[in-house]
């Protein structure tokens, strides 16, 4: 099951790639800056969703 950190997550990760993206194209290292800190706190997360649901089927057993 899908949570919404974990979707949350991959959407700020994916317009944090378009941010850095836009960046390039324009000469703004700020804004490229900015989509890389968007990318990783969208992993980051992305990957505290997935934490939850490990815990989520662990106490299951």
């Amino acid at each position: 099951m899908v949570n919404k950190d974990q979707v949350q997550g991959a959407a700020k990760d994916i317009g944090g790639k378009i941010q850095e993206e836009v960046g390039k194209l324009v000469g703004s290292t700020e804004q490229q800056n900015k989509g890389l800190l968007n990318q990783a706190e969208g992993k980051v997360q992305q990957h505290f969703g997935n934490l939850k649901e490990v815990v989520k089927d662990i106490k299951k057993i």
